[in-house]
Order: structure tokens, then C-alpha cells, then sequence
């Protein structure tokens, strides 16, 4: 399933989100042009690999310089190719821009920061010996659909599922939407194991979305929580 709108309007501009888009795609433009060697050495010491961080020998040993804590953060804004970039950012566009106007832009950016850390952390204890670099933005963007999905879990979600070749455009409920992915992501996480599936760090994503769950309440501003569910003025506008 891929989301294409969602139909809950924002009453700010989404700055930090637009800056966040905007920092990823620059910094993906700039590593294009780079060989193969060059992007296997910027990944693995820009992005972050648990074995490193575990098994201080055996990245002696690979040559990984001792610093690198900078990588927990510059993995954030990393991408493998256009795929994955353009859907994380397609994905934070849809649901950052109203989980930020009921935060605000630096509060949001804090948020943002924290849920990838969360996710990082899960996937490291999960699996503390993968030696593949821990890139992109969708740790962080999971933590977004999770504070998404306990503050708009009626908001309808438009969505796009090819079944056959047929492109299938339907309406969900936010709730069905996020939550199907979400157990899509357990289901994934258990049949792969703990190194993940075809490059794909499950359970930073699951610890991500359960990350944003639990930080909401730190950073939510109940006076700009105008379509939250159960608000009164959800209720007036018909949600």
C-alpha cells in the first residue's frame, strides 16, 4: 500500500518538515556520482553498523575510525537509492505536516531526532552483530505514523494498492491504514529474523512507530490540536 493524501488540512507550515525534505534530498544529490567503492566507505561511516558499536575489535580490525558516534545521526539522512528517498519523503509529507502543527517546528524536530534514535536502538539490540549500515530517514518517519496514529485515527487515508497491474485507489481509516502497517512490519521482522530482510531494518521501523507512540505526550500542544480526534473542533468539521 502507498499513501497518497490524507484528508486532515494544516494550519501551519510544516517548516521543519519541509527542512528535513529538503536537507535529505540535497545530501542525496551530492553522493550521486560516487563509484561503488566510494558509497560502500560513506556508508559504512556515515551510516551505522551495530557491529562497530558491539565488537569494538572487530571494527578496529575493518579499519573504522574510533569517533563515530556522529553516524547516529547522520543515518537519518541517508538514502540507498531514489525509491527509498522519494517514499520516505512522500511518507513524511503526508504525516508530518499535522503531527508538527500540533507540536510546533522545533518541538517537532526534537521528536523527529528522538524517534530515529529509538529505532536505532531497537534494531541494534536486535541485532548487534549486522555488519550492514543502518541508513535512511524511516525510523524517524515511523515515529511520525505512530504520534499520527493516536492523534488522527479517523482521518481517512487515500491509498494507492496494485493488485495485477490494476492500480486500486481507495479511502481508509487511518486507524486500518497504520495499523496494517504496523503489523506488517512485526509479521516481517519475525519470518526475517533479527538482520532483516532484503536491506530492510524491520524492527527500527517497529521501534520507531512505538517510539513515536510513547513521545507524543511530551511534545503534543493540546491548544494546536485542532482535527485531533475527539476534539471538539474535529467533531464541528465533521471528522
Amino acid at each position: 500500500m502507498f499513501p497518497l493524501r490524507d484528508n486532515i488540512p494544516s494550519r501551519h507550515r510544516p517548516y521543519t518538515v519541509i527542512l528535513l525534505i529538503g536537507l535529505n534530498v540535497l545530501l542525496f544529490l551530492l553522493a550521486q556520482g560516487l563509484d561503488p567503492a566510494q558509497e560502500f566507505r560513506l556508508f559504512h561511516q556515515y551510516g551505522v553498523v551495530p557491529a562497530r558499536f558491539f565488537d569494538p575489535e572487530w571494527a578496529a580490525w575493518h579499519g573504522y575510525p574510533e569517533q563515530g558516534l556522529w553516524a547516529f545521526a547522520s543515518h537519518m539522512f541517508m538514502h540507498s537509492g531514489w525509491l527509498h528517498l522519494i517514499f520516505n519523503m512522500w511518507t513524511l509529507w503526508i504525516f508530518g505536516d499535522n503531527v508538527e502543527d500540533v507540536m510546533g517546528s522545533v518541538h517537532f524536530l526534537f521528536f523527529y531526532v528522538l524517534c530515529g534514535l529509538g529505532a536505532l536502538f531497537v534494531h541494534m539490540v536486535t541485532a548487534p552483530d549486522s555488519t550492514v549500515p543502518v541508513v535512511g530517514a524511516s525510523g524517524a518517519i515511523a515515529g511520525v505514523m505512530g504520534a499520527y496514529f493516536s492523534l488522527y485515527p479517523q482521518a481517512k487515508i487515500s491509498t494507492f494498492l496494485p493488485v495485477f497491474f490494476l492500480p486500486l485507489i481507495f479511502e481508509m481509516p487511518a486507524v486500518f491504514y497504520l495499523g496494517a502497517w504496523f503489523l506488517t512490519q512485526v509479521f516481517s521482522g519475525l519470518v526475517s529474523g533479527n538482520n532483516g530482510g532484503g536491506g530492510v531494518a524491520w524492527w527500527a521501523h517497529i521501534g520507531g512507530f512505538v517510539a513515536g507512540m510513547l513521545l507524543l505526550r511530551f511534545f503534543r500542544d493540546n491548544s494546536r490540536c485542532y482535527y485531533c480526534s475527539n476534539s471538539e473542533s474535529w467533531k464541528e468539521w465533521g471528522g
